[in-house]
């Protein structure tokens, strides 16, 4: 891949998740992270906690953990929470669970909240918050059926995957679709610029 953007000098950017969908929109975007590497930590919402808090909280949380063992260099983590009504829906690990979210999303509006984090190489850490709007058409019997049997919602948050099958039934968006895949790139360009990385010149 050839660069478009990169760290300054005699240092790497390690990307603190081994989420390919994150990986991959840092890639398109000419964004190569040096290492990649997941954090292990709990993600279990405290109560009453809003998703704004619980997403800046995870990502902050998943950089601090990378930076324990590989402090020094520039971390880049994130979060994702899809939000209906005021309940935080989970990573769907089951068919179960993602039949719910499906339900649950049927013919609605949703929010999905991505925090990211930046650790500098200095021990400090910078954080954005971005928020996007979607809207699901109602789903039949035979759509929440066929993305079930697809399996494509395993992992994810909210049940569903907006880049591949589930993009059939987004009536709308509003705000970051990259966001929804995972990683708001317009804010992650202005944190890693803001802290120094810059263009490769062509030579």
């Amino acid at each position: 891949m050839t660069r478009y953007m990169r760290p300054p000098p005699k240092y790497q950017l390690i990307l603190a998740s081994q989420s390919p969908r994150r990986k991959h929109l840092l890639a398109e975007a000419g964004i190569s992270a040096d290492h990649v590497t997941a954090a292990d930590i709990d993600e279990t919402p405290i109560k009453n906690e809003r998703a704004a808090d619980y997403v800046l909280r995870m990502a902050h949380q998943k950089a601090d953990a990378v930076a324990s063992r590989l402090g020094g260099q520039f971390i880049l983590s994130a979060d994702t929470a899809v939000i209906c009504g005021q309940r935080i829906l989970p990573k769907a690990e089951t068919a179960e669970e993602a039949r719910r979210c499906l339900q649950l999303l049927s013919g609605r509006s949703h929010r999905v909240y991505g925090g990211i984090c930046l650790y500098l190489p200095d021990g400090r850490w910078r954080t954005k918050l971005s928020v996007s709007r979607v809207k699901f058409r109602p789903l039949s019997f035979a759509d929440r059926h066929a993305y079930l049997q697809s399996g494509e919602w395993r992992g994810k948050a909210g049940g569903y995957a907006i880049q591949g099958r589930a993009g059939l039934y987004v009536r709308q968006i509003t705000g970051s679709y990259s966001n929804i895949v995972g990683l708001d790139m317009h804010k992650v360009a202005g944190l890693l610029l803001g802290a120094g990385f810059d263009y490769v010149q062509p030579e």
